[in-house]
């Protein structure tokens, strides 16, 4: 039976403060003047490249953020939290080259969540190529998903959100919602759970999600792990395992917004899975990553989410897939966290999702 553990407001924020007491660190600003950034990926040379969601791709090279954009973007709708969204480098980027990334783009019936691979040559892109292109496209602005993580055996996966219409996410025959694998070329894999259904799209791997705008690999197992946001409570943090339902809207630990009614059939349903973890009231997660650095050896192994709506870092030490101790840090420090990422240098590095955002950088005391 998974772990549920739902922390009172006042135990929450007596374990912010004692975290800075038991695990002193300071926050370093590397840079700064970046349109509500959302994204970052860390070259070998040692420069990382920033996403910005109006549809920018950024450089950043020894504490300077170049004033001149990447070229070579496809065509990106910038329409409420969609636009220019994550990116990630190859496993074997120093051999191949390949960046992906993430972006809401127009199309038959509105826009929608796609993945594109290209190559960085200077300050422009080459052979760029749209691996992903969510169906069916629709109106409005919310609920993109849209992180990216590449497996040990080059699975590409890709978090899609519901995009504001909920019983999408129930929907096979739609990639609303769903967790999509495909391998690195974008083709689908033989053995995606759906692959052989005529009434499913072949490339999804689970479904029943909200908005998911967490998603990182486990540093051992290798295992996929995602969250994603609530609606008014039960933001969730989930193991994603192929061909689950993971329930939404038929099941969640939140409720409607602003009037508090109960959605879909409660919190528990057979044949859908539970959360490892959830939140009530919501955090709004965004961004995640396990720690994997030498520069906190306690902190190694342990998850780290930004949240947006309490302007926090989450950290959450674990015992196998138990979550056994949350603690929150830099509570209205920094601002709205968007992305958290171990930076090769062992450092965690932040993005503040701003109109004058900052890519922060955490070190020991």
């Amino acid at each position: 039976m998974p772990l549920i553990i739902l922390w009172p407001a006042f135990f929450a924020l007596f374990a912010g403060a004692q975290a800075w007491a038991d695990e002193p660190f300071t926050t370093h600003v590397v840079a700064s003047g970046l349109e509500h950034p959302w994204g970052m990926a860390f070259l070998p040379d040692g420069r990382i490249l920033v996403t910005e969601r109006p549809g920018r791709l950024r450089l950043i090279e020894n504490g300077r953020l170049n004033p001149k954009p990447i070229k070579g973007l496809p065509d990106i709708t910038a329409v409420g939290q969609g636009g220019l969204l994550d990116i990630i480098l190859h496993p074997d980027y120093e051999k191949n080259g390949w960046l992906y990334f993430s972006y809401s783009a127009p199309g038959a019936g509105g826009i929608g969540t796609e993945v594109a691979r290209a190559r960085l040559d200077g300050m422009k892109l080459k052979d760029v190529r749209v691996l992903f292109r969510m169906q069916p496209k629709s109106g409005g602005g919310r609920h993109f998903g849209s992180r990216l993580v590449i497996d040990g055996d080059n699975y590409l996966y890709i978090s899609v959100g519901d995009r504001g219409d909920r019983p999408r996410a129930q929907r096979l025959d739609d990639h609303a919602g769903s967790i999509i694998r495909l391998h690195d070329d974008g083709r689908v894999p033989k053995d995606n759970p759906f692959v052989d259904r005529k009434d499913a799209k072949p490339e999804i791997y689970s479904y029943g999600h909200r908005n998911p705008q967490g998603l990182t690999l486990h540093p051992h197992t290798g295992a996929v792990w995602q969250h994603e946001h609530g609606p008014q409570g039960g933001d969730e943090l989930n193991l994603i395992q192929k061909g689950r339902n993971y329930g939404w809207p038929v099941i969640t630990y939140g409720v409607n917004y602003v009037i508090g009614t109960k959605i879909g059939e409660g919190t528990h349903k057979e044949g859908m899975e539970q959360p490892l973890y959830y939140w009530d009231p919501s955090i709004a997660p965004s961004g995640m990553d396990f720690y994997t650095g030498d520069k906190w050896p306690q902190w190694r192994g342990n998850l780290f989410i930004g949240a947006l709506k309490f302007e926090l870092l989450v950290r959450l030490e674990l015992d196998g897939t138990k979550v056994v101790r949350e603690t929150r840090l830099l509570e209205g420090e920094l601002g709205r966290i968007r992305d958290v990422r171990t930076g090769p240098d062992g450092y965690l590095y932040l993005l503040t999702d701003q109109q004058n955002g900052k890519l922060v950088r955490l070190m020991p005391h």
